[in-house]
């Protein structure tokens, strides 16, 4: 087993800066205001309770802020400093394969817990690219599926992106592929936020290659990975573009708002220990976490069939979110596709997908 190397210096520094954003973004304040309607975005709350409308982006500011404090309210607080340890990546193994080389490694996401992951670095003349995180669906073999070495051809995303000249990154989520955790007995109120905190240290992974630029990183999944897209990302500002495939709706369409299946081990327990399941309880909705992407370029896929999340829950959020992005004069960064198919991401909008990604991180596309 050989270590993926980087400078000393580059490496200080991007420890530096990593320290620096899980300091500034800390644990949830306590008592942000609450909000009855999470699709209703136009207005904000001040301590006392006192509404207003958005009329600007500060005032959206402030709410946003407010959203990410109800969602750390139900995911527990996302980790400072004290989680940060070196990535002390290592090479496990590496393959060539048609376009890329495929290399199997490992990052320290916090001391003592070592994440295992896919690298996929294209062929070509040495130079800066832009980078996916790209997060696998719930499937047992976890990463091996977006890396294209099994289960469904449809979501070999990682694969398909690193033969379009995309750094890619595959990690496995607590407890798939080869990875086992148990993020309550260390001290996590939710692995969805163990899962961001480990995505966040493979963003930190990403920028310290030499094969990618760091300000051209985006993240890509589907279903389970598609939700944990939006999550990363929202604590995340590094990353730049999102692609959401089948990974969410609002919860009043989720299965006619029986949200039990957010709230087992996997996901979020508090929705059932602390709120009770009950919508008019939990602090938080998606159309406020899709709004809270802006202005970054958001791609989601919502087939018309599909039996997770039922499609009229994800217009809802979008109708949401579109005056967030008109705010900040985004509105075509908002993208959705709605094939006629079921929980699935076909080819057509996959190829739409990845054009929509050129168009933001690799300019001139």
């Amino acid at each position: 087993m050989s270590r993926l190397g980087s400078s000393p210096a580059s490496s200080l520094a991007l420890f530096v800066t990593t320290l620096a954003t899980a300091v500034a973004a800390g644990p949830a304040r306590a008592e942000a205001p609450a909000y009855a309607d999470h699709a209703h975005l136009l207005v904000v709350r001040d301590a006392e309770g006192r509404s207003r409308p958005v009329e600007s982006v500060a005032d959206w500011e402030t709410r946003r802020g407010h959203v990410l404090e109800h969602l750390q309210e139900v995911m527990g607080p996302l980790p400072g400093p004290e989680r940060l340890a070196p990535l002390d990546v290592k090479i496990v193994s590496e393959t060539r394969e048609e376009g890329y080389l495929r290399r199997k490694i490992e990052y320290q996401a916090e001391p003592g817990d070592r994440v295992p992951a896919w690298l996929l670095l294209p062929d070509g003349p040495a130079a800066r690219r832009p980078a996916m995180l790209c997060l696998h669906q719930t499937i047992g073999i976890g990463k091996d599926e977006p890396a294209g070495l099994e289960g469904n051809k449809d979501l070999h995303y990682a694969r398909e992106l690193a033969r379009r000249g995309y750094v890619a990154l595959a990690p496995d989520y607590p407890n798939f592929g080869e990875y086992e955790c148990d993020p309550y007995a260390m001290g996590y109120a939710s692995a969805s936020m163990k899962g961001i905190w480990n995505h966040k240290r493979a963003v930190d992974l990403l920028a310290s290659l030499p094969e990618v630029d760091p300000n051209r990183i985006g993240v890509i999944g589907h279903s389970l990975g598609g939700h944990n897209s939006i999550f990363v990302a929202l604590f995340e500002p590094r990353i730049k573009a999102v692609v959401s495939s089948c990974g969410f709706n609002a919860f009043p369409y989720y299965y006619k708002g029986d949200v039990a299946g957010w709230s087992h081990k996997g996901y979020m327990p508090r929705l059932k220990g602390v709120y009770d399941l009950d919508l008019k309880k939990i602090p938080f909705d998606f159309p406020e976490l899709i709004a809270a992407l802006a202005p970054r370029p958001f791609f989601a896929n919502s087939p018309l069939r599909d039996a997770n999340f039922e499609v009229e829950g994800v217009r809802v959020c979008l109708r949401a979110a579109r005056p967030i992005y008109a705010l900040y004069h985004a509105e075509d960064d908002l993208v959705a596709e709605h094939p006629d198919a079921e929980h699935s991401f076909p080819p057509e909008v996959r190829a739409k997908a990845y054009k929509f990604l050129d168009r933001t991180l690799k300019p001139g596309s």
